[in-house]
């Protein structure tokens, strides 16, 4: 993984290549630290990788010029556009197989062909979360995992928009789902099985 400084210096090492990945994060925080310890655990096997990284605390014009407000997210550049932002920390595993192209990239049906963000609202006791991020790693998915148990305002934040407190709850691009709805999420992601 490669420092960047400023958007100049990104931008500059952006350029002529076909795939780039920027983690903006902050240091000293407990999920960008995961992610930038996970990130680099995933990419030190893939050949020919690009990724860089920036801390916003002291990088602070790369965020402002992509619209992120919130870190750590890894931000996926091809061919100088960027494509996608995952948020927050996932396991080294799922890095590498974006790394690696082996991702599901899940579109959507219509004629936005943007892809789509999965969002699962967990708790460690809880075995429908784990069996439903074991599904979602098993169809190579990359999603967000917030734990509720640790984060109080988040599971406010769900409550008011699901009217549910149970766990797992799954934000797939704005729509909730309660519960391991297996038919609803593979007609969201486009799971077939």
């Amino acid at each position: 993984m490669i420092r960047v400084i400023s958007y100049t210096d990104f931008i500059s090492r952006l350029t002529g290549k076909e795939k780039v990945y920027l983690l903006l994060y902050k240091s000293g925080i407990e999920k960008s630290d995961c992610a930038f310890s996970n990130i680099q655990a995933g990419s030190e096997t893939v050949k020919d990788i690009n990724v860089f990284h920036a801390d916003v605390a002291s990088v602070r014009d790369i965020h402002t010029r992509y619209n992120i407000t919130t870190v750590p997210v890894l931000m996926e550049f091809r061919n100088g556009e960027l494509i996608n932002v995952i948020k927050g920390c996932n396991d080294a595993s799922q890095y590498k197989a974006l790394f690696e192209d082996k991702v599901y990239r899940a579109e959507r049906r219509n004629e936005d062909k943007k892809s789509l963000r999965v969002t699962v609202y967990s708790a460690p006791a809880c075995s429908w979360c784990n069996t439903l991020k074991n599904y979602l790693r098993q169809h190579n998915i990359l999603y967000n995992d917030i734990d509720l148990s640790r984060d109080q305002r988040a599971a406010d934040a769900l409550v008011k928009r699901s009217g549910q407190t149970g766990v797992p709850q799954t934000d797939i691009n704005g729509e909730i789902i309660v519960g391991f709805n297996k038919t609803r999420i593979n007609e969201l992601l486009g799971i077939k099985g």
